[in-house]
């Protein structure tokens, strides 16, 4: 018996060093967990740009008499602008025109997202400003290009996202580039822009890092200009946001925030990216289209005689967006008006 006994007490002193291991190893976890947490929450919360870290701090006539968007309920479709703006050449505290805008809606009923790019020569009414091209919008400030992209597509716009070309550049790299088909040889050089803004790209499929990916989005020296290269930006974009959802991507997300928060700013709360990244998290993409679609484009000229982009009818392209949002692969070509000339394509 007394053997039994000694066996007892040695099994009993051999379960406290793998108890404190637990508990030190669930520590570590709780600890991990918190910063894990705690870094996604700061670098939230720092793209939310105010005061002295706003760019729209010096400009005057941002945002003048523009009421703010509408407020995200969380249940109801939500419509996100996104802008990448060409800041080369641009003094500081300026604004520049965006080179670049889409817009994202995501339906968290459907569990469906939506990508409409809008092409960047586009002539609208700028509320408060007169008709310019569509990428003027912004120089007036984000609740002002909300508006005026709001009154083309006949959606609200409850939220945007502003970055430039190094923004990009920093959220391609962040996530460790991508595996993509470019689908033909793309080279443009100038001397102006300099040799750091060249574009030398081969067809084929290849690992893209951030530079490579501006250059491949940012090409439009075709016979099709910015037609192909709006959706050029679609796919790329759809590539990225893939990565960035994969397993590896979401143990880096603190590192991937840190690196491109500083190029980042929008009127989002860290709450209502909670909130979008559960909705886009569980959603697949659907219709992707080029606003306006070829089918309701026509030429039209300014006042000072430069070449822009008009619409045809501004009733059929809401049409075709809340036909592209609620019906599974939407087409331009269902529009009874004529397509025009596909050479027609956007000034520079």
């Amino acid at each position: 018996m007394p053997p039994r006994k000694k066996r007892h007490a040695k099994a009993g002193k051999s379960k406290k060093p793998l108890l404190w291991t637990l508990a030190i190893l669930l520590l570590l976890i709780i600890g991990g967990a918190v910063y894990y947490f705690t870094s996604i929450y700061n670098q939230l919360d720092s793209m939310k740009k105010d005061g002295e870290n706003s760019p729209f701090q010096n400009v005057e006539t941002v945002d003048v008499d523009t009421p703010d968007p509408p407020k995200w309920e969380g249940t109801e479709p939500v419509n996100i602008l996104l802008m990448g703006v060409d800041a080369r050449g641009v003094k500081k505290g300026e604004i520049p025109r965006s080179d670049t805008m889409l817009v994202a809606s995501i339906d968290p009923v459907k569990k469906k997202i939506s990508l409409f790019s809008i092409l960047r020569d586009t002539y609208v009414p700028i509320p408060d400003h007169g008709k310019e091209r569509i990428n003027a919008a912004i120089i007036y400030g984000p609740n002002t290009a909300m508006q005026t992209v709001s009154d083309l597509l006949g959606i609200p716009i409850q939220y945007y996202v502003y970055t430039d070309f190094q923004g990009f550049i920093a959220l391609v790299d962040a996530v460790g580039g991508v595996d993509y088909e470019v689908e033909k040889d793309m080279v443009y050089k100038t001397i102006a822009d300099g040799p750091e803004y060249d574009i030398d790209l081969k067809k084929g499929f290849q690992h893209l890092d951030g530079n490579k990916a501006l250059q491949y989005v940012r090409f439009r020296h075709d016979a099709t200009s910015d037609f192909t290269r709006t959706q050029r930006q679609r796919g790329l974009l759809k590539a990225v946001a893939d990565k960035l959802i994969s397993t590896t991507a979401l143990v880096k997300l603190p590192t991937i925030l840190s690196e491109v928060t500083p190029y980042i700013d929008t009127n989002m709360s860290v709450n209502d990216m909670w909130k979008l990244a559960n909705v886009g998290y569980d959603s697949t993409l659907g219709g992707s289209e080029q606003i306006p679609p070829m089918a309701l484009l026509k030429e039209e000229e300014t006042s000072s005689g430069s070449a822009v982009l008009g619409v045809r009818s501004e009733e059929k392209l809401k049409q075709f967006v809340q036909d592209t949002l609620s019906g599974p692969e939407p087409s331009p070509s269902a529009s009874p008006e004529a397509t025009p000339d596909s050479s027609a394509s956007p000034s520079n």
